[in-house]
């Protein structure tokens, strides 16, 4: 027997993936809410009559979690503790004819650029007035600012062009407007996101105007810290480092997925680039911004990944010592070049290398948090959680990066930011006192 109807009017919406699904994510909801909506986001208790799922599509394990979430409200529907399913999101926009056969229970399936259908279908309007006026479900001192969609890069393994089309840059008039109504309301970090921030303005100008962008963006008042993430590494506009240098409120840290360090594997992957640029490349950041912290992701395990290109792989990782690293095992996606040539290296293998690797950093980033002993960083402390409040330097991003524990007993409000001294150091966590 049904126990919800519709007449209730509350949302919840569940977010998987990246932080590029979660800007869309708080797009919905801001929508919405805007429409007279009751909306929640990743609700602890299923009281709400519509469920909206925005799935992820990027690998194996991603896609499993979106089907797996998307099976548990299907069920949750079956059962009457919901009226309404309806899922959005690369998942859905790649696979969603399939599902659909599939999973017949749920309502709609809508792709990543369908908003206004969406919308529609829940008899609301789009509401052209509140672009820019983005709702938050991450704290209100962060937010992420999606600078572009879609992507051009021709990379052999990566389906996302296939899920989000090509690139489309954001005008920075339109940005700025978001960054300052953001600041208005206690955004003080702005972590810039998009497929590849280093193509932005390409499809606009015919130029690199990422540089302009983060020039414009550092004279928001009220925004503490920019943050990079996402840089692709061949065609790298060096005139961004210049503005990190000079503007104080861009954070010395750069996300730039690098995939491998092996130059025949490079050219494999189509990345345009070759192990040797890749390190002179590093070394021009490291001298321009010396005190930049550099993050990498690597895939292990692509086809024809020999173990002689995976040995270059981790000799690459021990030289250029990255501030932080993670890495996927490869996932074979269909309509990706990559999925035209045999998948060859065993899953155990893939994971091994995947393991040996973050063997290697774990010990590069021990040995660097080793030295921040004793030094004093400015800290934006992001939540209380058990016996202490939980911030990040400038060289951390949230979730991915380190984190600075500071004892309770040491009182600080979150959301702001605090001077600290670092007394201990772990491979990923940093404990302080305050100066």
């Amino acid at each position: 027997m049904k126990t919800k109807g519709t007449k209730n009017n509350k949302v919840n919406i569940v977010t998987l993936g990246c932080s590029k699904n979660l800007v869309d994510s708080e797009n919905i909801y801001t929508q919405l809410k805007g429409n007279g909506y009751k909306v929640t986001h990743e609700a602890k208790k299923d009281d709400a009559s519509i469920v909206i799922i925005n799935t992820c599509g990027f690998i194996d394990n991603a896609k499993q979690e979106s089907i797996d979430t998307i099976l548990r409200y299907a069920d949750a529907k079956d059962a009457g503790v919901v009226d309404k399913v309806y899922v959005t999101g690369c998942l859905s926009h790649r696979y969603k004819d399939e599902l659909a056969v599939e999973i017949p229970t749920v309502d709609a399936w809508f792709g990543t650029n369908e908003l206004p259908r969406l919308l529609k279908t829940l008899k609301a309007d789009y509401k052209h007035e509140l672009v820019g006026e983005r709702l938050l479900t991450t704290p209100a001192h962060y937010a992420y600012l999606k600078i572009s969609e879609g992507c051009d890069r021709p990379c052999s393994f990566c389906a996302i062009p296939l899920m989000r089309g090509k690139h489309v840059t954001r005008p920075i008039d339109e940005l700025v407007k978001e960054a300052k109504s953001l600041a208005r309301r206690g955004t003080k970090e702005l972590i810039l996101i998009a497929q590849d921030l280093t193509y932005y303005g390409l499809d606009l100008s015919k130029k690199r105007e990422l540089a302009t962008l983060l020039d414009t963006l550092a004279d928001v008042e009220g925004i503490d810290w920019i943050r990079l993430q996402y840089a692709f590494p061949s065609g790298f506009p060096l005139e961004i480092l210049d503005v990190m240098r000079e503007r104080p409120n861009i954070c010395n840290y750069l996300d730039m997925p690098l995939q491998s360090g092996s130059t025949e594997m490079l050219k494999i992957m189509r990345r345009g680039i070759t192990r040797e640029k890749t390190e002179d490349l590093i070394k021009t950041i490291r001298d321009k911004v010396p005190d930049i912290a550099l993050r990498t992701t690597l895939i292990a395990g692509h086809p024809g990944e020999t173990e002689a290109m995976f040995e270059e792989t981790l000799a690459f990782v021990e030289n250029m010592r990255f501030d932080r690293l993670g890495v996927f095992a490869y996932s074979h996606e269909e309509q990706t070049h990559s999925h035209t040539l045999p998948d060859d290296v065993p899953a155990n293998v893939k994971q091994q290398r995947a393991d040996d690797i973050m063997a290697v950093q774990q010990d590069i980033s021990w040995a660097l948090n080793q030295q921040k002993i004793g030094q004093t960083y400015r800290v934006l402390f992001d939540r209380k959680e058990g016996g202490y409040f939980i911030g990040r330097t400038e060289f951390d991003s949230p979730e991915v990066d380190n984190e600075v524990l500071l004892p309770a007993t040491q009182f600080v409000r979150v959301g702001d930011f605090a001077n600290v001294k670092i007394i201990n150091a772990e491979e990923f966590d940093l404990y302080a006192e305050l100066t």
